[in-house]
């Protein structure tokens, strides 16, 4: 082995103990979040009741008083609207951008959505309190703070992930799906909606999950407009507490009994994004079987 061979080996030998070490740093802090919520969140849940803190519908601190299932339903009420506002408008367009779109309007479009990435949560939450508030209160009446308003937003802002991984998955597909399409006699729309689309499926479904997850975790933007009251909404024209609002709202005063139901909140929203990641990855699953 000449002296040119040993030193590549070095360096490759190097270079994968680095990349096993930063992987390894990434599971030991997933790690330590975990430990960190359930050793401080698990022993409140005993103290209060699990089955009372999870179907409770009264959230009254000063009570001694901690049920989460408005919050829970809150949080599950609008992501479900900003999947249903969101994903088919980010799939939508990520088909245009990858297989309609001329080359110059590309040009165009892909920064200006790799902007609407870059614009932090506080600005979307002013465009929805300044704008959005407004024209749902015309449009419904009350406050406009409700579920309404926060999927709206939400969808929004997913919209700018969906729509780059959906696009990056789309242009993935070998060719040949589409020239094969082409070649029994599909229009060019047919082949990319029942050529190209399917084989992309895995990849849209990642992009959901990631616009799920953000969604899910958002809380600035969702404390603006959604109205925070932690009570069981009937309507989505009602106001509601998601489970981020509840730990933010509150953790900067809470102490005891309190901080330690906050902090089990956090890991009922773990769970439910664990949960949900998995309801998804079972549903890909299931397709490809």
């Amino acid at each position: 082995m000449d002296g040119y061979t040993r030193m590549n080996k070095i360096k490759e030998d190097f270079m994968r103990i680095v990349f096993l070490a930063a992987a390894c740093a990434s599971i030991l802090c997933v790690a330590l979040i975990c430990v960190f919520l359930f050793a401080n969140g698990v022993p409140a849940i005993g103290k209060i009741g699990f089955v009372k803190f999870l179907t409770g519908q009264e959230w009254r601190p000063g009570n001694n008083l901690y049920g989460v299932w408005p919050m829970i339903l809150g949080s599950l009420y609008v992501t479900a609207g900003a999947i249903v506002t969101g994903v088919p408008v980010g799939v939508l367009a990520a088909v245009f951008m990858a297989r309609f779109c001329p080359d110059w309007l590309h040009r165009l479009l892909s920064p200006a959505i790799s902007l609407l990435a870059g614009i932090p949560s506080i600005l979307y939450g002013f465009f929805g309190l300044v704008v959005m508030v407004p024209a749902i209160r015309v449009v419904s009446g009350g406050s406009g703070k409700n579920i309404l308003t926060a999927s709206l937003l939400l969808g929004m802002m997913i919209l700018p992930t969906i729509i780059s991984v959906s696009e990056t998955a789309i242009r993935a597909v070998p060719e040949s799906y589409y020239q094969g399409a082409l070649a029994l006699g599909a229009t060019h729309e047919r082949a990319v909606f029942f050529s190209i689309l399917p084989a992309a499926r895995s990849g849209i479904m990642a992009a959901v999950i990631l616009g799920v997850g953000r969604s899910i975790g958002e809380t600035m933007a969702v404390i603006m407009v959604a109205g925070n009251q932690a009570v069981v909404p009937d309507s989505i024209f009602n106001g509601a507490r998601t489970l981020t609002a509840n730990i933010v709202l509150e953790m900067g005063y809470a102490a005891d009994l309190h901080r330690e139901a906050l902090i089990a909140t956090g890991v009922v929203l773990f769970v439910f994004i664990l949960l949900t990641n998995l309801s998804f990855s079972y549903a890909r699953l299931a397709k490809k079987g």
